[in-house]
């Protein structure tokens, strides 16, 4: 864990604040999780997950359903989530952040991923959205998971040169039961 310290000069740490995350988008039937760190600025303005338009999320995850998600309204986005059975969350329940960039991250406290067992069942994979979520690979996998790390849908990882999509489409073609 980082400390605010080691991040940021006292100037801009005392003008930092802590920003807490959203609640997990899971049920019973949930059969795959897509994990990022924390939501940006504007989603967490929102209470949504991914609602920067900026990022692919919702093109990336609809294009490998063969739907157009990034168009529809939020709830009917999570619908169809939910007829496919796949979740979302986020790596950390808090942390201390200047902007929205993952790098920026200090104190970061991590989400209680045990409490999966009892309201999500089924979660078969949990699939990390970008390097920074997959830092807790360890602790999933301890508890019985599968994942897998997914390139970033952030625009800044536009340029990622595997071809985003061929990734997000694997995992959540062959993820599904």
């Amino acid at each position: 864990m980082r400390l605010l310290s080691e991040c940021y000069p006292r100037s801009i740490e005392s003008r930092l604040m802590r920003k807490l995350g959203l609640p997990p988008v899971v049920d019973e039937n949930t059969e795959i999780l897509i994990l990022g760190s924390l939501p940006g600025d504007e989603s967490l303005a929102a209470g949504q997950y991914y609602a920067n338009r900026k990022n692919d999320f919702w093109k990336l995850v609809g294009d490998a359903l063969n739907e157009n998600l990034h168009e529809l309204t939020y709830n009917d986005k999570l619908k169809s989530l939910k007829i496919h059975r796949i979740g979302l969350w986020d790596a950390y329940y808090a942390c201390f952040r200047r902007g929205s960039m993952d790098k920026d991250i200090a104190e970061e406290e991590p989400n209680d991923f045990a409490v999966l067992k009892s309201v999500a069942p089924n979660i078969g994979l949990i699939c990390f959205n970008g390097g920074e979520a997959a830092g807790m690979k360890d602790s999933l996998v301890s508890l019985g998971y599968q994942t897998c790390l997914l390139p970033s849908s952030s625009p800044a990882n536009r340029g990622y040169r595997g071809g985003r999509l061929s990734h997000w489409r694997a995992a959540i073609r062959n993820g599904a039961s």
